[in-house]
């Protein structure tokens, strides 16, 4: 059978028959930039591409950029934020009420699995919850809000001890405490004990609150996290306050010239 009968046969056209493919390997350049990559981690593509002409490598630069996205190359690579540097601070109980507030984030899940954080502040003179804000998402400017509506009812502390968490370090938050005169004092990182009011508080309202209730909506927590609070500050007596609820050891031992700014 002659080659046209056979191809027509498979059905095959005879240009088809006789087409030779001129792509060429990449395996050449996929190696050259994996070995680059290997040694210099760090580089771009320019970099890279300009050290393959160096070494003598002659390939375009539109095919090696192919490659070099085809191989996943170009996506931008995680770098670690170095953290400043934090003096540690002697934890000392303020002499007055407002002079130093705590906060600090937990988080737990509803019982449908969905999660949730709360956001809590506390005066560290009289350990006073003065507020737990709940929800699935408190960013920087959420916790603004929730300062702005403090300021309200009462006065803002001088200084607030947190940790190093993003919501703390962002350059919205940091700028509306300066905006308003309050001092951020942060702790080291790694160092939770040295912002100890604040954990202890959390301990409380994790035994009491979040490990004793299956919640099944953001309302129920919110509800049961108010009465709670409310009892805390009024009726729980507490160790550090010769046995006094916070709000009744802040009448008593509140200095004559400091005004008594404390819920009721």
């Amino acid at each position: 059978m002659s080659l046209r009968a056979a191809c027509k046969t498979v059905q095959v056209s005879l240009s088809g028959h006789y087409y030779r493919s001129r792509c060429r390997s990449n395996d050449e350049v996929i190696e050259a930039l994996n070995a680059v990559i290997e040694r210099h981690p760090r580089w771009g593509f320019w970099k890279c591409f300009h050290r393959l002409r160096l070494d003598g490598r002659v390939w375009n630069h539109k095919r090696v950029h192919r490659i070099y996205c085809t191989l996943k190359l170009n996506l931008p690579r995680r770098t670690k934020h170095r953290m400043p540097s934090r003096i540690r601070e002697q934890l000392v109980v303020p002499h007055q009420i407002n002079q130093v507030w705590s906060a600090d984030f937990m988080a737990d899940s509803l019982y449908g699995g969905r999660a949730f954080r709360t956001f809590n502040i506390i005066d560290d003179y009289h350990r006073e919850a003065i507020a737990i804000e709940v929800d699935t998402s408190l960013p920087a400017t959420r916790l603004i809000r929730v300062f702005d509506q403090l300021k309200a009812w009462r006065t803002l502390p001088k200084r607030l001890r947190v940790d190093n968490g993003p919501e703390f370090t962002s350059a919205v938050f940091i700028g509306w405490a300066a905006q308003h005169g309050i001092e951020i004092r942060y702790i080291q990182p790694g160092n939770p004990n040295q912002n100890a009011f604040i954990e202890r508080f959390n301990r409380s309202y994790r035994e009491e609150v979040l490990n004793a209730y299956l919640f099944s909506s953001l309302d129920e927590v919110r509800e049961i996290t108010y009465e709670w609070l409310s009892d805390y500050n009024e009726k729980r007596p507490h160790n550090a306050l010769h046995q006094l609820p916070p709000v009744d050891y802040a009448r008593l031992n509140v200095p004559k010239n400091s005004p008594l700014t404390c819920s009721t």
